[in-house]
């Protein structure tokens, strides 16, 4: 489909069953709709082979229905131009250095969720670009994420935009690079052993710029024509626009663009926009009288073919309504997605710390948000306190949440390290969202890039995040509980609102892990029992309040870095200690 070159040309193929004439216009016959014209194959296709034509030209079909003649780009267009936005054919002459990465095992993921326009400013204050995210793989390397997750870069109508808006979805954005610079990311980023996920937008096209829109005249109720639907279920919250999923060619279409991904562009996963909106015309839950069979089964045939021609790449579905099917295996009837992003974890976290009251807090809130998990598997769930949807429409960023007036005080430095502690030591695979680690502030916006000053200002807290996605890897080598499914929450105290939760793979030294988080403001020395499961000498490995993070911070810690049990019975273990406990902090011990 699209544009193919052969030896002898370039081969133009298109669907549009209600056309009456289809012909190509480009640069290669001077837009000429008389010269080229496309034969009629079977099933609505239209194909012609034209010698003239060559990589790097601008082309579109001109379609003729009834008694209308009009021209679209090509559904399947690789490149669309930066200034004239019609199609452009494209021919792959990149070369690999690094196509194959090994996705780290999914308990050892730690996901950084980035948009490409805002990451960094670009030439005379234009959108960042994929060179600019290239230029910071060793800072990710330093701060020991091993996956990039990328906001949509499918073309998009505007030059700033969060990519949700697709108009041509086999089309890199010309703005942020095109096609060879994403390549050039893609494989640089391989080179560090960090893998690459991508946003891919299936539950609604455009909805303006849109040439899929009654693509060859064709529409019924005054709708999207051949690629949607044309009734009631065409209907989203973004326009009438969502695809026609049972319609075999659409099916096709998206079919294709989500192997395109992986295949062309060495992709490691996708992440798929809104699904609740692709299995319900209304994005309910199991509603049966809004429920649509088709989008279902599509999303159980994408995961099936990504599966099947790509084993080990991860699929993440954004669906946010707890469903367990959508990540139970498709021979069950489940969706088959390898992980969701979790609401019952982001939502309480985040009303717990940006709550103004310590009474207010609910420590059994926290304990759900710890211990929940998707048809018993802890990295069925993506685990995060800020993301793009989390610090936009309406929301903001955790410390802008904390203190309106003051972003960079000591409870909104505090209360969001306090959130990030928990999004790395509760089980599920962990996200950041760009910035995130210096304490960015206000909302997130596609016209305002970071400000990385703010990197330097607060390089204390990024040391914190530092520490914190290190301990969650196990990359010193003594947490590696961090990296198993195993928690229990054993100490759980709502009048001084702390939660204590042992963390485990196998059990045993440097494998135990506990975890102790305080939600008051208050300083507790070292009076304060907490149940330990091992006998010994157990080491502080992190503690949230240390004075190299933040030189108004307590440093509140215990002698020597470590405690030492007693034959004392606490929280249902034979052995516990006392320990101190700072304001606001998080401690992580395990034993050597």
């Amino acid at each position: 489909m699209g544009a193919t070159c052969e030896p002898f040309g370039v081969r133009f193929r298109v669907w549009a069953p209600f056309a009456n004439k289809v012909s190509v216009v480009g640069e290669f016959n001077d837009w000429d709709g008389s010269r080229h014209p496309l034969l009629a194959e079977a099933d609505g296709l239209w194909t012609t082979v034209v010698s003239e034509a060559h990589p790097g030209q601008p082309y579109q079909f001109e379609i003729t229905h009834q008694d209308q003649t009009f021209r679209r780009n090509d559904p399947y267009a690789l490149a669309i131009h930066l200034h004239q936005k019609t199609s452009v054919i494209f021919q792959d002459d990149y070369v690999w250095k690094h196509p194959q990465l090994t996705l780290s095992p999914w308990n050892e993921l730690v996901i950084y969720e980035l948009h490409v326009g805002t990451f960094a400013t670009g030439p005379d204050n234009a959108p960042g670009q994929f060179a600019q995210v290239q230029k910071r793989l060793p800072y990710f390397k330093h701060l020991g994420v091993n996956a990039i997750e990328l906001m949509p870069l499918a073309e998009f109508p505007s030059e700033r935009s969060w990519g949700y808006n697709v108009t041509n979805p086999f089309a890199v954005e010309e703005s942020y690079g095109g096609a060879r610079a994403l390549k050039e990311l893609i494989d640089a980023a391989h080179a560090e052993g960090i893998a690459i996920i991508l946003d891919v937008v299936y539950n609604h096209f455009g909805p303006s710029d849109l040439d899929l829109w009654q693509f060859d005249g064709w529409n019924e109720n005054g709708k999207g024509g051949i690629y949607f639907y044309n009734d009631h279920r065409s209907w989203t919250p973004w326009g009438d626009n969502r695809p026609d999923y049972g319609r075999g060619e659409v099916r096709q279409y998206l079919r294709d663009n989500a192997l395109f991904w992986l295949e062309e562009y060495k992709v490691d996963g996708l992440r798929f926009d809104s699904t609740l909106f692709i299995r319900n015309t209304r994005g309910h839950n199991s509603n049966p009288e809004t429920d649509l069979p088709d989008g279902w089964s599509l999303l159980q045939w994408l995961n099936e073919e990504i599966t099947r021609h790509f084993p080990g790449r991860i699929t993440i579905a954004e669906d946010l309504l707890q469903n367990e099917w959508l990540t139970k295996p498709t021979g069950a009837g489940g969706a088959g997605f390898s992980a969701q992003w979790d609401s019952a974890f982001v939502h309480p976290v985040r009303a717990t710390v940006v709550q103004a009251n310590d009474e207010d807090r609910s420590m059994s809130d926290i304990a759900r948000a710890i211990e929940f998990r998707y048809n018993g598997d802890a990295f069925q769930r993506i685990i995060y306190s800020e993301s793009h949807d989390e610090v936009a429409n309406g929301k903001a960023r955790i410390p802008q949440e904390i203190n309106p007036d003051n972003t960079a005080d000591y409870f909104a430095r505090k209360r969001s390290t306090l959130a990030a502690g928990l999004v790395l030591t509760t089980p599920g695979i962990p996200m950041l969202f760009e910035g995130q680690e210096f304490l960015t502030d206000g909302w997130f916006r596609d016209d305002l890039a970071l400000d990385w000053n703010k990197l330097g200002t607060f390089k204390g807290i990024n040391r914190l995040y530092r520490d914190l996605v290190h301990l969650r890897r196990n990359l010193y080598g003594h947490t590696r509980g961090l990296t198993g499914p195993h928690v229990h929450i054993h100490h759980y105290n709502d009048a001084d609102k702390v939660v204590a939760f042992h963390r485990w793979l196998e059990g045993g030294p440097k494998d135990d892990v506990l975890v102790i988080a305080s939600f008051s403001h208050q300083t507790v020395d070292a009076t304060y029992r907490i149940g330990l499961p091992r006998p010994g000498d157990w080491i502080i490995r992190f503690n949230s309040d240390w004075k190299g993070y933040s030189p108004d911070f307590s440093d509140v810690t215990n002698p020597e870095g470590r405690i030492i049990t007693e034959a004392t019975a606490c929280d249902g273990m034979e052995q516990s200690a006392m320990i101190a406990l700072p304001p606001y902090g998080l401690v992580i011990l395990s034993q050597e």
